[in-house]
């Protein structure tokens, strides 16, 4: 038999206040920080100071915030919107999706370069590590959640979720645990940037190359994951699902980063090199 996952999505609760704290506010929170010192490594390396890295703090978390909302508002639940438009600010019931985090970050990201006349796909690879350590975490935050699940399955890599499904336990189906992939994911494109920092020679690196492996390792597993995923937005008889279509645009992007990077860019050194 499947095992099961029915674990409470709060972790405490605030004593006078009677305020929730679920595990995946703490888990944000730790993406906030894990994101934070990894960014302000690669930019006081990259001969930057620490008030730069402190500066996209603020416009970081909006833009995943703001962009993760309206990304699930328009991706997938547009119609919703349209019926209620009022539940684009009731955040409180949920509703993120990663796709938004993504265009969010890159508008923060082109902000950020701008103000601080660092060349914009520069700023990318610096921030990168810290992207893939939040797709991660995020997604270990959705299984303590018991949200964005698999699909049902009858094989031996099941689990049971019967906070999603509404069901008894012994009467849940058994699910993909696609988030547990994710979060395997994130992690594996995290190590892969490592060692393309190090293999590339750190400050040497050509500028755009771990932008290039961040878009194209991570939509490229995004876009597999989701054969696993439970539907959103799209008929099941479609070929593709929605999130697969929403990572194609990733994906190419880091493809042709790739090749401008491989042919135009390829003895360039970031700017901050130490020679």
């Amino acid at each position: 038999m499947a095992p099961i996952w029915d674990a409470d999505p709060i972790a405490f609760t605030l004593p006078f206040v009677g305020l929730p704290i679920r595990y995946y506010g703490i888990i944000f929170g730790l993406v906030l920080i894990g994101g934070f010192f990894f960014f302000r490594w690669q930019i006081v390396r990259g001969r930057g100071t620490e008030d730069e890295a402190f500066a996209f703090i603020l416009p970081g978390a909006l833009g995943v915030l703001l962009g993760a909302r309206l990304g699930h508002v328009f991706f997938y639940n547009f119609d919703k919107f349209m019926h209620d438009p009022a539940w684009l600010f009731r955040v409180w019931e949920g509703g993120l999706a990663s796709h938004g985090a993504t265009i969010g970050l890159i508008i923060a990201l082109y902000y950020h370069s701008h103000k601080w006349k660092r060349p914009f796909w520069d700023t990318c690879d610096r921030f990168s590590f810290s992207a893939a350590l939040g797709a991660a975490l995020v997604r270990l935050g959705n299984f303590l959640n018991s949200e964005i699940v698999g699909r049902v399955t009858d094989g031996p890599f099941g689990i049971r979720f019967p906070r999603f499904d509404g069901l008894p336990p012994e009467l849940t189906p058994a699910r993909y645990p696609s988030q547990l992939a994710e979060f395997g994911l994130g992690l594996a494109v995290l190590a892969a940037l490592l060692w393309l920092d190090r293999r590339l020679g750190g400050e040497k690196r050509p500028t755009g190359a771990l932008s290039a492996a961040f878009l194209i390792l991570y939509f490229t597993g995004r876009f597999l994951v989701e054969f696993i995923k439970e539907r959103h937005g799209l008929v099941d008889s479609f070929i593709l699902s929605r999130g697969q279509l929403l990572s194609l645009p990733g994906l190419a992007l880091g493809l042709g980063l790739l090749f401008y990077v491989m042919k135009i860019n390829q003895r360039q050194p970031a700017p901050g090199a130490r020679r």
